[in-house]
């Protein structure tokens, strides 16, 4: 049996899973989504990033913000850069030639949200399903904020809804609606089988829209990841700029002395005792292993992977690992 990091549930002391829809930190209202556009500041997705932040140091990063696109060829005028002359076609013609870019003024941000059966868990605070709402809220109005595209792949374990990238509110406003919808779906009791391979899924969904200079986050506990889906992200970055938000609950890092856990691979399930100091240090290297797994994709593949605790509040975490903006006229 596979077990999953995300399918464990503390029998004592755990949130009640069961609370109504309005519960802090259990489930998100389109109201809590919308409301993060105040709090989406003082980060961004660019390459130059203060030293502190994940983004920096990234030697062949395509994380670059807008780009030129060719727009022409006309006959120099006096006054043009001579560094725009396209030489090839000077020689071909004998006349001067330069080539015209317009500024790029928007690109595609697509955030992929993982809301599934093994995110709705959550010893502190609010749900791994909440934090990721969360996430990708404050990221989503980001984009918007710096001009780009907002969509993106919305997926539980049954259907992965798709939405096309668009910059306005509209389109914020629809993706956090489909992540509300989804999120609020959520029940420790649910019937729905725990899907595994909806991750992969999604990123082929994702794969067959983002060709080129998109920005892609992927926010999710990366339950069922595998070595597909690690050149899947692989595949993304040759092209793309990708950043993996991994949303994990501190449990399993630090576990209590005492009472016992459910451990489910969505089919079978056994009851594990935590007194017990062979069952603690088995579940610390699985989940030790693991974490470490995922973390090695920035170096293996160059996907930053950014860990996000549900355990503590989200959108400080964000502005810490992606770097403080600095405003014009202040000081580090």
């Amino acid at each position: 049996m596979r077990v999953s990091f995300a399918a464990l549930r503390r029998s004592k002391g755990i949130r009640d899973t069961g609370a109504s829809a309005a519960a802090k930190g259990v489930y998100v209202t389109e109201s809590d989504l919308a409301g993060m556009r105040a709090a989406a500041r003082n980060f961004g997705f660019l390459k130059h990033q203060p030293v502190h932040s994940l983004l920096s140091g990234r030697h062949q990063s395509r994380v670059k913000g807008r780009g030129l696109a060719f727009e022409e060829l006309r006959q120099y005028l006096p006054g043009d850069d001579v560094r725009t002359i396209d030489w090839r076609v000077t020689a071909r013609t004998g006349k001067p030639f330069v080539r015209v870019y317009t500024e790029e003024k928007d690109r595609p941000a697509l955030l992929v949200v993982d809301q599934r059966i093994n995110m709705f868990f959550g010893s502190r605070r609010a749900m791994k399903s909440v934090t990721a709402a969360e996430a990708a809220a404050l990221s989503a109005w980001r984009a918007l904020e710096q001009g780009d595209r907002v969509g993106g792949f919305v997926f539980d374990d049954g259907a992965i809804e798709e939405l096309r990238p668009n910059r306005s509110r509209a389109a914020v406003m629809r993706l956090i609606r489909s992540i509300t919808a989804k999120n609020t779906a959520l029940r420790a009791d649910s019937a729905a089988k725990r899907n595994p391979l909806q991750l992969d899924a999604a990123l082929d969904k994702l794969a067959n829209v983002a060709h080129h200079d998109c920005l892609v986050l992927v926010v999710s506990d990366f339950d069922g990841h595998s070595g597909r889906t690690r050149d899947l992200l692989a595949r993304l970055a040759a092209h793309n700029d990708v950043l993996a938000v991994l949303v994990y609950d501190p449990f399993l890092l630090d576990l209590p002395k005492s009472g016992e856990i459910v451990v489910s691979d969505g089919e079978l399930q056994i009851e594990l005792r935590l007194g017990q100091d062979r069952t603690r240090r088995n579940l610390g290297e699985f989940a030790d292993a693991r974490a470490k797994e995922i973390l090695a994709w920035q170096h293996e593949i160059g996907v930053p992977v950014l860990p996000l605790s549900a355990a503590e509040e989200t959108a400080p975490q964000i502005r810490h690992l992606l770097g403080h903006v600095m405003q014009p006229g202040k000081r580090r």
